[in-house]
C-alpha cells in the first residue's frame, strides 16, 4: 500500500474515532446546524491563516473555537433564538471567508481541497495533530459522559442534580469545534457535518443504549473511511465525497432495521 494511502487511512480513522460519539450528541441535541456554522468558520480560519502567515491547522482550530465562544456569549444574552444566531454566524463567516479568498487570490489557495477535503495529501504533521485532538476529545467525553447525557435528557433536571449545565454545554460545543477543525482535512468544509450526523443516525437505528450508539457510530465512520479510500484508490473517486457516500450507504442499509432507540 502506498505511504500516502496509509497516512490517509490513519487520518480518517483518527477523525472517525472522535466524530462517532460527538455525532451522537449532535443528533440527540439537534446540533446539525451548529456543525454547519463551525464548518463555515473553518473556511474563514483558513483564509485568515494565509493572510497572517500562520499554521493553517492552528488558524482553523482557533477560528472554530472563537466562533463557538461567540455563540455561547450570544446565547446567554437570549436576545435571539439559537437557530437565528446560528444562521447569522454561519452565513456571515462563509461570506467573510469567500471575500477574504478573493483578496488573497486563487493562486494561493486550493479552494477545492478545503471545500471537499484533501485526505490523500495528509502529512505526518497533520496525522499527529489529528490523533492528538481525537485522543483529547475522547478522554474528555469519557470524563463528562454522565453530565453530557444528563443535560441531553433534561437540562433543568440536570441543573437540580448539581450539574454545571453551562460549563458542560460549552465544553461540548468547543469539542465539536475542535473536531470539525481537524475533520476539514478529511471531508472538507461542505461535508464535515455529514461525517458527524450520518454515522450517528445510522447507529441510532441499530443500537439500544447511548454507549452502544457511540461505539457503533465510530465503527460506521471507520468503515466508511476504509470504503471511501478504497473507492478513491481503485476508481479515482474524490476521497472526501466517497467517504460520505460510504456513510450514506450504511445509513440506507440501516433503514432496513426498525429503530430501537
Amino acid at each position: 500500500m502506498p505511504e500516502f494511502l496509509l497516512l490517509a487511512l490513519a487520518a480518517g480513522l483518527g477523525v472517525a474515532l472522535a466524530t462517532g460519539p460527538l455525532g451522537c450528541f449532535a443528533v440527540w441535541r439537534r446540533m446539525a446546524y451548529f456543525g454547519d456554522t463551525m464548518a463555515h468558520s473553518a473556511l474563514l480560519g483558513v483564509t485568515l491563516g494565509l493572510l497572517l502567515d500562520i499554521n493553517l491547522n492552528i488558524a482553523v482550530a482557533f477560528g472554530c473555537l472563537a466562533i463557538a465562544l461567540i455563540l455561547v456569549g450570544l446565547q446567554r444574552s437570549r436576545q435571539l433564538a439559537s437557530d437565528t444566531l446560528l444562521g447569522i454566524l454561519s452565513h456571515s463567516t462563509l461570506a467573510l471567508g469567500l471575500v477574504t479568498i478573493s483578496v488573497i487570490g486563487p493562486a494561493r489557495l486550493n479552494l477545492t481541497g478545503y471545500l471537499f477535503g484533501d485526505i490523500l495529501a495528509t502529512s505526518p504533521t497533520d496525522l499527529v495533530a489529528i490523533w492528538i485532538v481525537s485522543t483529547l476529545v475522547i478522554a474528555l467525553l469519557i470524563w463528562l459522559w454522565r453530565p453530557l447525557l444528563a443535560i441531553t435528557v433534561h437540562e433543568d433536571l440536570a441543573h437540580v442534580e448539581g450539574v454545571n449545565v453551562t460549563l458542560v454545554r460549552t465544553t461540548l460545543m468547543l469539542l465539536m469545534a475542535l473536531v470539525i477543525a481537524i475533520a476539514m482535512k478529511v471531508v472538507g468544509v461542505l461535508l464535515i457535518t455529514a461525517l458527524l450526523i450520518i454515522p450517528a443516525a445510522a447507529a441510532r437505528r441499530l443500537t439500544h443504549t447511548p454507549e452502544q450508539m457511540a461505539l457503533t457510530a465510530t465503527g460506521i465512520g471507520a468503515l466508511a473511511v476504509v470504503a471511501g479510500l478504497s473507492a478513491s484508490y481503485l476508481w479515482d473517486w474524490p476521497a472526501g465525497p466517497a467517504i460520505v457516500l460510504g456513510t450514506t450507504s450504511i445509513f440506507i442499509l440501516s433503514l432496513l432495521k426498525p429503530n430501537k432507540l
